[in-house]
């Protein structure tokens, strides 16, 4: 497996991966995945990363989220990480996060945030051997087809990004 840039000509397969972590029901409050120039928009343009097999395969992916447009957050970004059903539990989550962490704090990013509903504990355990902490709980922060969801926030902070 081997990790490299995201890029356009990856769109359908990523899309594929995360359409199928829509259908899980616990992998975002997104009921359908967007077009590639709506999700182009909506993640910064580094740190973006996909996972290929030997055969070229996109088996998951990785990206950065802005958290907000004012400059003082410029070092925090929301993280999404998705697996391919039929290679979870294989490690590949962790070599993802592991990479999107170390390109993050080379593009000068200081604090890596993920909202995970309480339900995708395999998610929370990811993130938490990652260096992630727990930070809090939202209850019923929002309405998943018609259900209020509760939320496990989770923030990294960089060990040598934006460090006095």
């Amino acid at each position: 497996m081997t990790i490299q840039p995201l890029a356009e000509a990856h769109w359908p397969a990523v899309k594929a991966i995360y359409e199928a972590g829509i259908a899980t029901g616990n992998a975002t409050f997104e009921t359908q995945a967007p077009a590639w120039e709506a999700w182009d928009r909506a993640h910064l343009g580094h740190s973006r990363l996909v996972a290929v097999d030997e055969a070229g395969t996109v088996r998951g992916w990785a990206a950065l989220s802005p958290v907000s447009s004012r400059c003082v957050y410029g070092g925090v970004a929301e993280i999404s990480v998705y697996i391919a059903a039929e290679v979870r539990g294989q490690g590949l989550g962790r070599q993802l996060l592991q990479a999107l962490i170390a390109d993050s704090e080379a593009h000068g990013i200081w604090t890596l945030q993920a909202g995970t509903f309480e339900e995708n504990t395999a998610s929370i355990a990811l993130h938490t051997q990652a260096g992630f902490r727990v930070i809090g709980h939202r209850e019923r922060i929002g309405q998943h087809h018609g259900v209020w969801r509760n939320t496990v926030q989770m923030e990294r902070r960089s060990p040598t990004v934006g460090v006095a």
